[in-house]
């Protein structure tokens, strides 16, 4: 498998900075015909000692972070694990938030008779805390940066269904009208790292 459209951002001694392309995987997926994804297509093109430190869903662009050896995997895992680094999405979603910025804590947790997915669940969720702001209005939908405080799996995505607002392009959670604006401004994927540090 080439490394095709991932660009390699920077690397050094310690680590990589890549831009993952929509449509591809972090990591290998559970299915036999799963197996090309980003860290994948690294190992055998260069980088066989490349370390993942944090993932983005299939659908998702943008920066990804991975070790070159044991101890920057360790410390970059510890940075992620303590907080220390801070990210930042830049996402399309549906309609017009009434405020210009606000944050969203609902606690989430993974929806087995609706697999993949993940709900809000007050009873058995685990604490999830976004942070989000409008950067763009448009007539279908507006562009917002979102800041993950915590990171639960597709908690962007559930979090912004949760205020009416799903992200465009996002067909396991956005409704009918969301998906048919996305056809109209032809806008994926649905959700990008805008910066990592």
């Amino acid at each position: 498998m080439p490394l095709s459209n991932i660009r390699i951002l920077h690397e050094d001694a310690a680590f990589l900075v890549v831009d993952k392309p929509t449509l591809l995987l972090s990591v290998p997926g559970r299915a036999d015909d799963d197996e090309d994804c980003l860290i994948t297509r690294l190992q055998q093109n260069g980088y066989p000692e490349a370390l993942i430190v944090h993932r983005l869903d299939w659908e998702t662009s943008g920066i990804i972070l991975l070790a070159r050896n044991p101890d920057a995997h360790r410390e970059l895992s510890r940075q992620f694990h303590d907080r220390e680094t801070e990210k930042a999405y830049t996402a399309l979603c549906w309609g017009q938030p009434e405020q210009e910025s606000g944050s969203i804590d609902l606690p989430l947790r993974y929806d087995p008779p609706t697999k993949p997915r993940h709900v809000v669940c007050h009873e058995h969720g685990r604490h999830a805390l976004t942070y989000w702001r409008v950067l763009e209005r448009f007539e279908y939908g507006c562009r917002v940066e979102l800041t993950p405080i915590t990171g639960r799996s597709h908690q962007l995505r559930v979090h912004m269904l949760s205020i009416g607002h799903p992200l465009l392009g996002d067909r396991l959670y956005a409704h009918e009208q969301a998906l048919a604006a996305t056809n109209v401004c032809a806008c994926t994927p649905a959700c990008s790292p805008s910066a990592t540090r």
